[in-house]
């Protein structure tokens, strides 16, 4: 049973840390629906 399963998420990854993309594909694996996904740099 996966633990996001029809949840839809938004996510914002670092730049300097987990960049976006690689946690859409933890998301995702985990069952859920990415709605937005975005890297962002933080000053």
């Amino acid at each position: 049973m996966a633990i996001l399963a029809g949840k839809q998420v938004i996510i914002v990854g670092d730049r300097d840390g987990i960049p976006g993309p690689a946690i859409a594909e933890c998301a995702t694996s985990a069952g859920a629906e990415i709605a937005f996904a975005t890297t962002e740099c933080f000053v």
